[in-house]
């Protein structure tokens, strides 16, 4: 009987967007009607089950983005919406839309259009032949600049450099089913980063190549500074390498000053070109308390990232849900 009920979920599943929003009232009304659109017709062909939905989540918005989910969450039986406390960052919002969220699968995506929503078919497509995991990864970075193309495809190399596993060109695009869904709930990550986690869960997984558009309208939510900040999360996170090092860099720095101690020695015992001068003292000296400080700064991030992962503090609060897809008292 169990075995019966699999293959009928994934004949059929109950399919749950998921899209995190941060002051996107500019694009809610074009992305509402697209992703309507998009469910209507995979529920027609047979490929979702009804009750599939929209959940929007409203991280801490200041504008009318939340007033409009709610507008649009009693329109439509397609569209929930979940509203965080505050501003939490994109990456809690994801995860508390995909642990909020009901459904046999669920599917995050971007509320700016840039994702490309014909591979949402391709991708329930891949669910249904048994993968667990399908993740969305961009074929070309055309529509990128020359230096966000680079930087970006740089960092992708950096992170399988220092053994963090990670699939090359794929942000937070995915779909994952319930049991790699339930299975993430148990990971209680305080600096998140869930491209790199999610490959972590192990179970079986294919990708999907898809173009990303430009932005339908409104301003980007990732400026330089965020991206930088998240780069600098996913190498902190997953690996020790950085750790690793500075112990190299210490062992290469000291070999190096023994060997201009003993050059210094034989200069000054066999030859007379020994020239005094600040450049010998000056120089190490700057150099080493360089390294020293840089050393200190790593060492200090992860320091920092134990200190806030030992107080345990809650991740985010939901302030309120909307919408058919939740029941009067908050559940699923």
């Amino acid at each position: 009987m169990d075995i019966q009920k699999s293959d009928a979920l994934r004949r059929m599943p109950v399919l749950s967007l998921v899209l995190p929003c941060y002051n996107e009232q500019e694009v809610l009304p074009e992305t509402t009607r697209q992703l309507e659109a998009l469910l209507a017709r995979l529920q027609a062909s047979g490929e979702i089950a009804e009750g599939s939905a929209i959940y929007y989540v409203d991280d801490g918005s200041r504008d009318a983005t939340w007033d409009m989910i709610s507008s649009y969450s009693e329109q439509s039986d397609k569209v929930c919406g979940i509203k965080l406390s505050r501003n939490r960052g994109h990456q809690n919002a994801l995860l508390c839309g995909l642990l909020t969220a009901p459904g046999d699968i669920l599917i995050s995506l971007d509320a700016d259009l840039q994702d490309d929503l014909e591979a949402i078919p391709r991708m329930v497509a891949e669910y249904r032949k048994g993968s667990e995991i399908v993740f969305a990864v961009r074929r070309r970075r055309n529509k990128d600049t020359f230096f966000k193309r680079v930087s970006a495809e740089s960092y992708y190399k950096f992170l399988a450099f220092m053994g963090v596993q990670i699939v090359y060109n794929h942000a937070d695009f995915r779909l994952m089913s319930r049991r790699a869904v339930e299975s993430l709930r148990s990971y209680d990550e305080t600096h998140l980063f869930l491209r790199g986690l999610i490959p972590q869960l192990g179970y079986k997984s294919s990708t999907v190549e898809f173009d990303r558009a430009e932005r339908f309208a409104g301003e980007s939510k990732y400026p330089l500074t965020k991206m930088l900040s998240l780069a600098w999360q996913g190498v902190t996170s997953f690996s020790a390498y950085p750790l690793r090092l500075i112990t190299g860099v210490g062992m290469a720095i000291s070999i190096l000053s023994l060997a201009m101690a003993f050059w210094a020695i034989v200069t000054k015992l066999f030859t007379n070109q020994a020239l005094p001068g600040w450049a010998s003292t000056v120089i190490p000296m700057y150099f080493l308390g360089g390294v020293q400080l840089l050393s200190l700064g790593i060492i200090g991030e992860y320091v920092a990232k134990i200190f806030e992962s030992s107080k345990n503090r809650p991740r985010f609060h939901v302030e309120s849900l909307c919408g058919k897809g939740f029941s009067e008292d908050g559940s699923r």
